[in-house]
């Protein structure tokens, strides 16, 4: 009895290992960006401090950061470092509330509006996630 809980286990074990192998060799999803979603440069400095496109600014409580594979990851461990990100503000407080992490794939769909004026006067396709300009 105890051979068959080992070899049940280590199948399982076998199974689980070989299942995450195939996630992790698996191509990134898309991700989809909201209309409201800005593009910018953000350097990370001491949560909630960071800089965006050279102002200083703070995300707003509650924020939320993705990583390039869509994981939630916290501020503090990307100190000091600066990326190209999609990102949305709060409404009240005009503090960046959702950050996106952009892929290499992701960052080179262009144009992608970097102001507030931009988006509004631009339309975007949300099946497609291009922008284009009037």
């Amino acid at each position: 009895m105890f051979r068959c809980v080992l070899i049940t286990a280590l199948g399982l074990s076998c199974a689980v290992s070989a299942g995450a192998q195939a996630l992790a060799q698996q191509p990134f999803l898309k991700r989809n960006f909201p209309a409201t979603a800005l593009r910018g440069d953000i350097q990370f400095l001491n949560p909630p401090q960071i800089e965006l496109n050279g102002k200083p600014t703070q995300l707003s409580p509650g924020s939320r950061i993705r990583s390039v594979n869509n994981m939630l990851v916290l501020s503090g461990s990307l100190t000091g470092q600066q990326t190209k990100v999609h990102y949305t503000l709060d409404d009240l407080s005009q503090q960046v509330k959702d950050v996106w992490i952009l892929r290499p794939e992701e960052a080179a769909v262009n144009p992608w509006p970097r102001t507030l004026l931009e988006a509004q006067t631009w339309r975007f396709d949300t099946l497609s996630q291009r922008w284009t300009k009037p």
